[in-house]
């Protein structure tokens, strides 16, 4: 007797899943592949900052050149370019345009609103000497900065950063500086100014080291006498109404040694060169920059010994130009764990998998759902087939309904464990294959104590497909 068409397994539904099934998991693990790789891309990407610096040829240029190719090969997370400037107002004037990042000035010019300092390249420090005349000349009378009074000073430098430094000196030093004529020079002008008898002294600002500081005060002494170094003797009362400025000491010998200039501690004040950037940067991006810069600073020192005044900014509160808090997270020790930085990105990349994995299970279920279409028709059949069974004639026929009714199970259990039907469903069908179970058992007995009709037939066959439909 044929198995009935009731208990036929379609096998098409067997090889679509396992189609579909390592597609369906490949695409989930490239969809988690592929976030990963975009986190850890975005993550490690060095940020790049533009740095306005100038002028060409400067040491603040050649300082930031140098600091660039050192980030470049520590490889680390900044990558430092360099935009060319004619000067600090230009520099400002990117960073306050947007067009820098990072910008290199004087803490005294006026910078672009919510500026604040990253890092202190050098001290600025106020020089003022009045040459002494030569021998055989008249000895100069200025002795001291009260008696500039009526007097002429050449400033080295055009801006007016220079000349309102002095202004300040002389008010608080108790000179009108109306009373005082100012005459600048250019750093291409420094030998027309100390060859110029019409002046009665002189003032520079820069580093102690300066070379071109050192150059033109023994030019000075060559052809005008020893110099008299003037001192600040207010610099503290400078330094406590104008907090741009700071009260500094000129050590003895700063300019030279034979002879000794000075021949003692000078008292003057001074002004940072800064390294500044927009209050609106990325706190971690200033921080990264700035551990990075006080990383390089102790090899690069060796060959740039200008690199080693770079000192870090002052993180208080109140301070006239306040540090940016990616710096002073950084200097006071306060950086933000990998966790604290990151902890909003994770949450949001677990959300945006534990999504993918939803529209993945949903695809999965909707992709199945003639699976369990078919599964649900299987138990249909196979409850059907049970009235088959018990009108069965022979023992061949059942065994026929039960190795079908045994790859039907087997569908089915494939479909439970790739999740194409739930326990729920499961369960039905274990009610109905145990039903089904059952009637053969019960025919199988019917059959076996059935006697065969004369002449030796056997019982007569009921169609069983008339009977499963």
């Amino acid at each position: 007797m044929p198995v009935p068409s009731d208990l036929s397994v379609t096998r098409d539904s067997t090889r679509r899943r396992a189609r579909l099934s390592p597609w369906l998991a490949l695409a989930s693990a490239l969809s988690v592949l592929t976030v990963a790789l975009a986190l850890s891309y975005w993550a490690w990407q060095p940020a790049t900052l533009r740095i306005a610096v100038g002028p060409a040829g400067s040491d603040d240029q050649t300082l930031i050149a140098a600091l660039a190719k050192a980030f470049d090969a520590k490889a680390g997370a900044i990558r430092l370019v360099p935009i060319e400037t004619d000067g600090t107002l230009q520099s400002l004037n990117l960073l306050g345009t947007g067009k820098a990042d990072l910008a290199v000035a004087r803490g005294d010019l006026a910078m672009p609103a919510e500026t604040n300092s990253v890092a202190i390249l050098r001290r600025n420090f106020v020089v003022l000497w009045a040459p002494t005349g030569r021998k055989g000349a008249a000895r100069s009378k200025v002795t001291e900065i009260a008696s500039l009074s009526g007097r002429r000073i050449g400033v080295v430098g055009l801006g007016d950063a220079n000349v309102d430094v002095l202004r300040v000196i002389l008010a608080e030093s108790g000179v009108n500086p109306q009373k005082v004529t100012i005459t600048q020079f250019g750093t291409d002008r420094i030998s027309e100014m100390t060859q110029d008898a019409a002046l009665d002294a002189f003032m520079m600002v820069g580093a102690l080291d300066d070379k071109v500081i050192a150059s033109t005060i023994a030019t000075t002494a060559r052809l005008r006498g020893e110099p008299k170094f003037l001192s600040v003797d207010v610099s503290d009362a400078i330094a406590e109404r104008h907090p741009l400025y700071e009260s500094e000491e000129i050590p003895a010998s700063a300019f030279a040694t034979t002879p000794q200039r000075p021949d003692d501690k000078i008292d003057t004040i001074a002004v940072n060169q800064l390294i500044v950037a927009p209050a609106s940067l990325s706190e971690d991006t200033v921080g990264a920059f700035t551990r990075e810069l006080f990383a390089v600073r102790p090899s690069l020192a060796k060959d740039l010994p200008g690199a080693s005044h770079i000192q870090k900014p002052d993180t208080d509160k109140d301070a006239a130009l306040p540090a940016h808090p990616g710096a002073a997270a950084y200097i006071d020790g306060n950086e933000r764990s990998f966790m604290d930085k990151y902890s909003d990105y994770i949450w949001g990349a677990v959300l945006l998998l534990s999504g993918l994995g939803s529209v993945a299970a949903w695809l999965r279920h909707y992709l199945r759902r003639e699976e369990r279409s078919l599964n649900a028709l299987h138990r249909d059949r196979l409850l059907t087939a049970i009235s088959s069974v018990r009108e069965a004639t022979s023992l061949d026929d059942l065994a026929a309904m039960q190795g079908a009714a045994d790859e039907i199970l087997r569908e089915t259990l494939a479909c439970h464990e790739d999740g194409a039907i739930e326990d729920g469903d499961l369960a039905a069908f274990g009610l109905v294959l145990a039903q089904f179970h059952q009637a053969i058992v019960d025919r199988r007995a019917v059959i076996a104590e059935a006697p065969a009709k004369p002449g030796g037939g056997a019982l007569q066959p009921v169609p069983i497909s008339t009977a499963a439909r």
